[in-house]
């Protein structure tokens, strides 16, 4: 799946270093409709899952490869911090795991959930906000430390939902849960990294703007 990513995302990324960047567009809005579309189907279908997952990853590439393009555009090498980053933090949160040194507890899935559900309530807000004029808002938009310290606390709670996807993993497994819920494991750990990813970026643009 991770592959179907990549694959998908060179292929936008290249059509936006090959002069013709505004076609990215047309694909980075299929990417973004259609990829809301298949994951919910994906969510309420788990057993759908061998199919949707991997549909799931070319049209998230898609987006992806058109989002990262521009942000290299303003940025130029903020991609290849952002994936050192991401697969870094990915990495090493799978040793803690592993090693015991984080546990997801009852506690730790609770407040992890309720962090994430609060972020994704700011963030419909927000878009709901825009849609009648106000594009800024300081704290989340800003390059201030109000807006880094935002970004921060959403890194760290998008890298936490990766300890509850082992967890799921690990649980399934034990419990020999049916053979599509691999699929479905395996997008649900997806659609975190790539959360991650693009927070990371959306920290970095803000650090590197603050520079400025």
């Amino acid at each position: 799946m991770l592959l179907l990513v990549v694959i998908s995302a060179t292929w936008t990324w290249t059509l936006a270093y090959t002069g013709d960047s505004a076609a990215v567009y047309p694909w980075l809005i299929v990417g973004a409709i259609g990829r809301l579309i298949v994951g919910f189907i994906t969510i309420f279908k788990q057993n759908w899952a061998p199919v949707t997952a991997p549909i799931y990853c070319l049209l998230k590439g898609l987006m992806l490869g058109g989002i990262s393009a521009i942000f290299d555009a303003m940025y130029p090498g903020i991609v290849i911090q952002a994936v050192g980053l991401t697969f870094g933090t990915l990495f090493c949160l799978l040793a803690a795991y592993r090693r015991g040194l984080i546990k997801a507890t009852e506690n730790f899935k609770l407040g992890v959930v309720a962090a994430t559900g609060g972020i994704m309530i700011v963030y419909l807000v927000t878009f709901l906000l825009s849609l009648f004029g106000f594009h800024q808002i300081g704290f989340i938009h800003g390059s201030g430390l109000i807006g880094i310290g935002f970004s921060l606390f959403v890194v760290v709670i998008a890298a936490l939902n990766l300890v509850l996807d082992f967890d799921f993993i690990e649980t399934g497994a034990a419990r020999g849960a049916p053979k599509y819920m691999e699929w479905y494991a395996a997008f649900g750990l997806m659609v975190t990294l790539i959360w991650l990813y693009i927070e990371i970026l959306r920290l970095l643009a803000k650090l590197a703007t603050s520079r400025d």
